[in-house]
């Protein structure tokens, strides 16, 4: 496997949420502490930025043109043509140490995001919510810690969740007609060295690709959870994946170096870039927010 390579030379503080949009042949991805979100066109190279004006946990593909996504302040639309945000709700306006952190859509237009204690991580107050396409927000999971990384197999019979700090990948069965979850189970959980689940992607093979955090790599599991790759990478902390370009098997992996000790930023000086790694699989395209 050829080795990971600087794609963006971003440097963002927490780099997260990629996501390959294939008419426009460009990848979005979010700076969640520098509260942006960005676009870099595969075409020229070009990199365009919105400011959210507040930390952004995730973004993904609408129907309609624009993105959805959730930020401190709730679920909202960003008219990427107008940059002109719209706020749609906040599901947890009554608790202040919370905010929504990662999310996806779903092959049904519906968008799901998860909430984390900012204060305390220790704190499991975080909550998995769904944003359907009427706008209406339904409250689907509780007592996580840090919700993060969520992708459903190639059936949709299942769907991925890791909690992050808890050290944690779980896995429901889904029923992709009515949007629910059931059944929690545990699909891996990572010792100590190998650093923390964070987001992952699902391919056509049905194997899950994740993102190490403090973890120096990428794992692709099987299906029934056992290691079947590893990527190293270059830089400490991976935060996302995702599947895009037009031919197979290009996996874009975010990063960041927020975290980092002084020395350790100088020694991983492509810390916050977005990488490409050419894997031989193929993905499955990221659907589109129906509302």
């Amino acid at each position: 496997m050829p080795a990971p390579r600087v794609l963006i030379e971003s440097r963002s503080r927490i780099g997260e949420s990629p996501v390959w949009h294939p008419r426009e042949n460009a990848l979005y991805w979010v700076d969640v502490e520098g509260g942006t979100i960005h676009r870099w066109h595969a075409d020229d190279g070009s990199v365009h930025t919105w400011d959210a004006g507040e930390p952004v946990g995730c973004i993904g593909l609408r129907r309609r043109g624009g993105l959805v996504g959730a930020r401190r302040s709730g679920f909202f639309f960003l008219d990427t043509g107008s940059g002109r945000f719209r706020p749609i709700a906040d599901p947890e306006a009554d608790m202040p140490d919370n905010r929504l952190n990662d999310g996806k859509v779903d092959r049904r237009g519906r968008f799901w995001a998860g909430t984390r204690n900012f204060v305390d991580t220790a704190q499991a107050s975080g909550a998995l919510y769904r944003l359907d396409a009427d706008l209406s927000v339904h409250r689907m999971e509780t007592g996580l810690r840090c919700p993060n990384g969520m992708a459903w197999s190639p059936d949709d019979g299942r769907m991925y969740l890791c909690d992050t700090w808890a050290r944690r990948i779980c896995v429901y069965d889904f029923d992709p007609e009515r949007g629910t979850i059931s059944n929690r189970r545990l699909f891996r959980e990572l010792p100590d060295e190998e650093g923390f689940p964070d987001g992952l992607t699902v391919d056509a093979e049905g194997c899950i690709w994740n993102a190490h955090y403090d973890g120096w790599r990428i794992t692709r599991y099987a299906p029934d959870g056992t290691i079947e790759k590893v990527v190293r990478m270059p830089v400490r902390n991976v935060t996302s994946v995702t599947f895009g370009r037009k031919q197979a098997g290009s996996l874009f992996a975010t990063t960041s170096w927020l975290r980092l000790a002084g020395h350790e930023q100088r020694e991983q000086l492509s810390a916050g870039h977005v990488f490409e790694v050419d894997i031989g699989v193929t993905g499955i395209a990221e659907p589109a927010f129906a509302g």
